[in-house]
């Protein structure tokens, strides 16, 4: 991506206290919280622990002086350019421990959810314009059949949900995966958001992968005001879920010790891709799922609730991709299924396409290929299964045949006789069970 599209995509830091968009008393607790919390005594620190540029942090410490509630400490510190300290009063103290109370939230100044707004338009993941060759590059480890690329490659543009569907072990989850690779670019996350008076945390190292800042400007003033420093750049978020996915996951978390939110695993993923692995494993039934996506998928945008029970909405801007083993007719209705916009059927590979993968395989386990147990594998075990092949299985064979190898005490090889007792593992026969 060239730095243009990327300046075009950056948060513009603000300027003034007007640019913020916040109570001035929620901004003023947040500033005597973060130096009760942090012990932080110095303009410049303090502009570190709250993400805003010296100036605004200014501001607010001088609006804080004015109502008594913090005070310079008339010491210059000579190690920060004769920089001014400055220290809570004990009314500031106070203040500090009540506003505490309220909200345990201190650091990063909340970014306003109506400006969040603008910044997911400016990175939607609907902008995003993937190419073939990116599509081909970024599934260049998997052996895909042509016809599933034209498939793919507008489903993805699109930015829309996907639901692939098909027999278990043909790579529906690689693909996804490929998917996201395919993104490459980065966005803006911000580090918490405010509604309402209230704050909720969406950044996290576990779904986030920061991307390191350039430090090429050695003036940290001028540094830190490229963007907007409540944001952390990142890669474009995926959040992969599973059997484990259930409704009350979708909503906001509440912590009523800090009295804060976190938000859910959709807002978190917003501007990347949410995958839904495993459809119909999950408690929940895979049309009580999908149902709860309508809104979201249809309007690009979602409805959670404060504990109050206040109901607002958020941007919803997140490439959905579903994955299921089952049939899509047995698991949704008809209005369901009208929802999501691509439906990709992911079959096992042909005869030709299986080779390759097994040539694949093996070449890079450094199995040598023995023609003799190919011959064998094609035409005396796959007729036992109808001659159904699926992307696993040249792994799961070649990956038996190394461990009877290495058992056995001998070099890497493939023989009719290794190929039989890996098959005996990949299946499991029905016996009649004498009770």
């Amino acid at each position: 991506m060239n730095m243009q599209t990327a300046n075009v995509m950056a948060p513009p830091p603000p300027r003034t206290l007007e640019d913020m968009k916040l109570s001035t008393v929620m901004m003023r607790d947040i500033v005597l919280k973060t130096m009760f919390r942090k012990n932080v005594d110095m303009v410049s620190d303090l502009s570190k622990a709250i993400c805003l540029p010296i100036p605004v942090t200014q501001e607010l410490v001088d609006m804080a002086r004015e109502q008594r509630l913090l005070e310079a400490t008339g010491t210059l510190n000579a190690n920060n350019g004769n920089e001014m300290g400055y220290q809570l009063t004990e009314q500031g103290k106070a203040r500090a421990l009540d506003a505490l109370a309220q909200s345990e939230y201190f650091g990063a100044m909340p970014v306003p959810l109506d400006v969040y707004r603008d910044q997911v338009k400016r990175q939607s993941v609907r902008n995003m314009q993937i190419t073939r060759d990116q599509l081909t590059g970024a599934m260049g480890h998997l052996v895909l059949p042509d016809m599933l690329l034209d498939q793919l490659g507008p489903a993805v543009s699109a930015g829309r949900s996907i639901l692939m569907y098909g027999p278990p072990g043909n790579g529906k989850s690689s693909i996804s995966n490929g998917i996201r690779d395919a993104l490459g670019d980065n966005v803006f996350v911000p580090r918490a958001i405010e509604y309402a008076g209230q704050v909720i945390t969406v950044y996290d190292p576990i779904v986030h992968a920061a991307v390191p800042i350039e430090e090429d400007d050695p003036n940290s003033l001028r540094r830190a005001t490229k963007f907007d420093m409540r944001y952390v750049k990142c890669e474009r978020p995926t959040v992969i879920t599973g059997g484990e996915l259930s409704l009350d996951m979708l909503d906001l978390v509440y912590n009523p010790t800090a009295r804060t939110y976190q938000a859910p695993l959709q807002l978190k993923s917003t501007g990347g891709i949410f995958i839904v692995d495993d459809l119909g494993r999950q408690a929940e039934p895979p049309q009580s799922l999908v149902n709860r996506w309508i809104v979201p998928l249809e309007e690009s945008k979602d409805i959670l609730a404060l504990q109050s029970g206040e109901k607002f909405e958020v941007p919803f801007d997140t490439l959905v991709i579903f994955s299921t083993n089952f049939h899509p007719n047995e698991i949704f209705d008809q209005a369901a299924l009208r929802r999501i916009f691509f439906k990709i059927k992911i079959d096992g590979p042909n005869q030709e396409n299986f080779l390759k993968i097994f040539a694949m395989v093996a070449k890079k386990r450094k199995m040598p290929l023995d023609e003799a147990t190919l011959v064998h594998l094609l035409k005396v075990k796959y007729p036992e299964i109808d001659n159904i092949y699926a992307n696993y299985q040249p792994i799961f064979l070649i990956d038996q045949m190394i461990s009877i190898c290495d058992f056995e005490g001998i070099p890497y090889q493939m023989t009719p006789d290794l190929v039989d007792r890996a098959w005996a593992n990949m299946f499991v026969k029905d016996e009649h069970i004498v009770k």
